[in-house]
C-alpha cells in the first residue's frame, strides 16, 4: 500500500505539469472540466479510481458505454472525425484493423490482456456424472448437445474471438464443417456477453440452462469475488485448449474536443494505480509491468500456455467473409 501511495502521488506530481505546461493550448478544449471515455458495456471500474485524475487535473471522467465491442466500434465509425467522446477503450485485436481502416483514432496502447475461452459450471457436470469437455472437438459431441452458448461474433468481441479460436483451430478451410457440426449439436448464440453469460449461462447470476459459455479465462475469480455467500473456490472452470488471446487497446479519438485531457486520461489508465485496479474490477491482466496483481487473481484466472491465435493482418484480410459465412451456417 505505501508503494501504491508513493505511485499516486508521483503521478499527480507529473500529470499537474503536463497540465501546467500545457495551458497555453486549453483554447483547443471546448469542455476543459471533462473528459468522455467511450466503453463497452461490461466496462466497470473500480468506484472511485478517476477522483485521483479528477483531482490532479480538475477535469471529471464522464464513462458511456454502448453495448458490446463490435457495436461500440460500429458506433464510433458512423460517428468518425465528430466523435461522442474523447477516449475509446475496449478495441482489441480483432476488430484493431477495423479501426484503423476508418481513422478513428489519433493514438492508441495496449492496455489489457486476457484470454476468451469455453467456461464451464462445475456442478452442473458433477451432479449428472458427465465429464466436462476438454476440447473444441468435443463441443460437436452428441454428449453436449444443447449445452453451449456463444456470442453473436457480429457485434461481440468475446463472440468474434471464439469464432477466430475455432479458424486458428480448425483452419480457414475446415472451420465451416465445424460450425456446421455446432449448430447440428444446438448451440445457442445471444447478442452479447452479458446475454449469454449473466443470464443464459447456467453456472452464474442468472441460472440459465446453458452450463457451456463463452467467457474469459479470468471469469472465475470474478465468480469468487461476487458471490452472494462467501467461497474460497470459483463454481466454474475454463477449458484451457479452447482459449483465444485477446489485447485491448485504448485510443484517443481522432476529432476529440479534448485532445489535451484525452491525452492525459491514457496516461492514466496506463498508469499503476489503474492498472492494479483492473484484474478485480475488469477482470483483466494489466500491461503495465511493475503492477502487482492480486492474489485471487492469480489463484483463479487462467493464462493458457499456448493461447490460440491469428496474425491481426489474416484477420483484416478475411473478416467480412469469415462473419458472411458463419451468418450463412448459423442463420
Amino acid at each position: 500500500m505505501k508503494l501504491t501511495r508513493i505511485l499516486i502521488v508521483s503521478f499527480l506530481v507529473v500529470i499537474t505539469s503536463a497540465c501546467s505546461s500545457s495551458s497555453s493550448n486549453t483554447s483547443t478544449d471546448a469542455t476543459p472540466n471533462e473528459v468522455t471515455l467511450l466503453a463497452y458495456d461490461a466496462f466497470t471500474p473500480q468506484e472511485g479510481i478517476f477522483d485521483a485524475f479528477t483531482a490532479a487535473t480538475g477535469a471529471k471522467v464522464k464513462v458511456v458505454t454502448g453495448g458490446d465491442t463490435g457495436t461500440l466500434i460500429s458506433k464510433a465509425i458512423l460517428t468518425a472525425g465528430n466523435p461522442e467522446g474523447d477516449v475509446l477503450w475496449g478495441l482489441d485485436n480483432t476488430l484493431l484493423s477495423r479501426a484503423q481502416k476508418a481513422e478513428l483514432l489519433t493514438s492508441y496502447e495496449p492496455v489489457d490482456t486476457g484470454d476468451i475461452c469455453v467456461n464451464y459450471d462445475k456442478q452442473w457436470f458433477a451432479s449428472r456424472n458427465i465429464a466436462p469437455p476438454k476440447s473444441l472437438e468435443d463441443l460437436a459431441n452428441p454428449t453436449y448437445k444443447n449445452l453451449l452458448v456463444t456470442q453473436d461474433p457480429v457485434a461481440s468481441s468475446p463472440g468474434l474471438g471464439f469464432l477466430l479460436g475455432t479458424i486458428a483451430h480448425f483452419g480457414a478451410d475446415n472451420w465451416q464443417g465445424y460450425w456446421k457440426s455446432l449448430k447440428a449439436n444446438g448451440v445457442h448464440v445471444s447478442p452479447d456477453w452479458t446475454t449469454a453469460y449473466t443470464i443464459d449461462f447456467s453456472g452464474s447470476s442468472g441460472k440459465g440452462k446453458y452450463p457451456l459459455v463463452v467467457s474469459y479465462g479470468s471469469s472465475p475469480p470474478a465468480e469468487v469475488l461476487y458471490a452472494e455467500k462467501p467461497i474460497d473456490t470459483p463454481p466454474t472452470a475454463v477449458i484451457e485448449s479452447t482459449c483465444f488471446r485477446q489485447t485491448e487497446y485504448v485510443g484517443a479519438l481522432k476529432g476529440t474536443r479534448n485532445p489535451n485531457n484525452a491525452k492525459l486520461l491514457i496516461s492514466y489508465l496506463l498508469d499503476v494505480p489503474f492498472q492494479e485496479s483492473m484484474p478485480l474490477s475488469l477482470f483483466v491482466f494489466p500491461v503495465n509491468k511493475n503492477a502487482t496483481l492480486p492474489d485471487l487473481f492469480t489463484k483463479f484466472a487462467v493464462t493458457p500456455k499456448n493461447p490460440l491465435t491469428l496474425d491481426p493482418a489474416d484477420i483484416e484480410k478475411n473478416r467480412d467473409t469469415w462473419l458472411n459465412s458463419w451468418r450463412d451456417i448459423i442463420l
